[in-house]
């Protein structure tokens, strides 16, 4: 069941007048970066608004800067102008205390002449002081002007008046499919229920080319991109169906771009802390992770850092060596990689490994296909029988050690959960089974139960004899 989209409301406005304050106010959570200093939003973040029952998705944007179109100031305005194409409705939003500047008056000039309908929205309007600056805003000739304070969320209740009449209806007619959508699913067995988009985010080191992937896949420039380094900042989520072109399916996936992640020494500046703090975030909501390399510089030890904060946080992970087109060696590069993941990535051997790149989209459909099938095996749960069969068989094949000549007793294994897979081992005496033993066994459901490349979690439970004494 397809459900009709939801109302687009994109925020618009110079630098520094609260956008971002206001799309965080908006989703209820602190998605986007804030900063005072200007420039800190540079691409285009969506999230889920509500206000009064009114549904519809919110678009943050880069502050409206009047500079050169190929400067970064300028290429971020055209990621802005993009935004409105498609909306339902804008915020231009202003600044109350500071009132209207020349910039002001050439964003609302241009935005009178598109056909998306404006809200006005005069921010920072706490307090006496910030009067004048809501009545400067009917100069704007955008309509009243709706006084907020996005900080404090004072007014904010007051957009549901300005932007009802807009997207009214087609909020309605999304909510009703929705209902209707909610309540087929929870008529379904939970096995035939739909899993949803694959979440995949993709992380690296600066310049990695992270932001060109996204855009490749897409088919547009939706992210920012440049030979600058550290351009994006805020982690961008970004719906998409892809069509996998050996099946004809297509399938949904929440693609997560990421700001590049460098040695925790090198990151001192406040923002990029922020930034590096809202990569990891991002790892969370993840449910495979694409580490990105540069084949023009390999694979370093930063990356193994990466790769390993991934794993611990019990995310499914797969390596991408982007920038193929322009490698040197290609094999040997390959070959390289490989042996060097599976050296310093001893826990997890075999990882996924795609050739790609961005430039051109080779190998990017075969990432996709192996994210799906990463995720299936992250998602894995086998029987408590077979599992059992399985544990059997490798007792007898390695029985566990017998320290000071008792035999350390494994009873049975159960599956406790997924994504990660965490599976519980019962027995006696286990606070003496050795670490290389508990590597055999993990190293053993990867192998022989279909776990692969996938994070495993294996918990140790001391059976509890009912008949002795506390």
């Amino acid at each position: 069941m397809s459900l009709p989209a939801k109302p687009e409301v994109v925020i618009i406005g110079r630098p520094n007048v609260g956008k971002s304050t206001l799309f965080n106010r908006l989703v209820g959570k602190k998605l986007a970066l804030v900063d005072d200093q200007p420039g800190v939003t540079r691409d285009r973040r969506m999230g889920d608004a509500v206000i009064a029952g009114l549904h519809f998705t919110v678009v943050d944007t880069a502050g409206w800067e009047d500079e050169d179109e190929l400067s970064l100031p300028g290429r971020m305005r055209k990621q802005t102008e993009a935004s409105l194409a498609g909306a339902d409705a804008a915020l231009f939003v202003v600044d109350a205390r500071t009132g209207l500047t020349p910039l002001d008056e050439e964003i609302a000039r241009y935005l009178r002449e598109q056909e998306v309908p404006v809200v006005v929205v005069a921010n920072k309007a706490e307090g006496a002081a910030a009067e004048a600056g809501v009545m400067e805003a009917y100069a704007l000739g955008l309509g009243e002007p709706l006084a907020v304070s996005a900080e404090h969320g004072e007014g904010v209740a007051d957009l549901f008046g300005g932007l009802w009449p807009i997207i009214g209806a087609k909020a309605e007619a999304w909510e009703e499919a929705n209902d209707a959508e909610r309540a087929a699913l929870r008529e379904m067995d939970e096995e035939d229920r739909p899993s949803g988009p694959l979440k995949l985010a993709i992380v690296g080191r600066p310049n990695a080319g992270k932001s060109t992937l996204i855009n490749r896949l897409l088919g547009e420039d939706r992210l920012l991109t440049g030979p600058e380094a550290g351009i994006t900042r805020d982690s961008i989520a970004i719906d998409w169906n892809w069509t996998d072109p050996k099946t004809g399916e297509t399938r949904e996936i929440r693609l997560i771009d990421t700001a590049g992640m460098r040695k925790k020494k090198n990151v001192t500046e406040k923002l990029e802390k922020l930034s590096v703090a809202d990569a990891r975030r991002a790892v969370d909501f993840a449910e495979v992770v694409v580490l990105l390399l540069d084949a023009t510089q390999g694979l370093e030890h930063q990356d193994l850092k990466i790769a390993s904060l991934v794993l611990e946080e019990g995310r499914a992970l797969m390596i991408a060596i982007n920038k193929w087109d322009v490698a040197e060696d290609a094999s040997k590069l390959f070959n390289g990689i490989r042996a060097a993941l599976d050296d310093g990535l001893a826990q997890v051997r075999g990882l996924p490994l795609f050739a790609v790149s961005a430039k051109t989209g080779k190998g990017l459909d075969q990432m996709l296909a192996g994210a799906f099938e990463l995720r299936e095996a992250w998602s894995k749960r086998v029987s408590t029988s077979a599992l059992n069969r399985w544990f059997d068989d490798a007792m007898e094949a390695n029985p566990p050690p017998a320290p000071g000549g008792k035999r350390i007793k494994l009873r049975y294994i159960t599956q406790a959960g997924t994504r990660p897979p965490r599976f519980v081992i019962f027995g006696t005496r286990l606070d003496l089974l050795p670490k290389s033993y508990e590597r055999y066994l993990v190293n053993g459901i990867r192998a022989k139960l279909g776990f692969d490349a996938v994070p495993v979690r294996v918990t140790l439970k001391t059976n509890k004899n009912p008949y002795a004494k506390d």
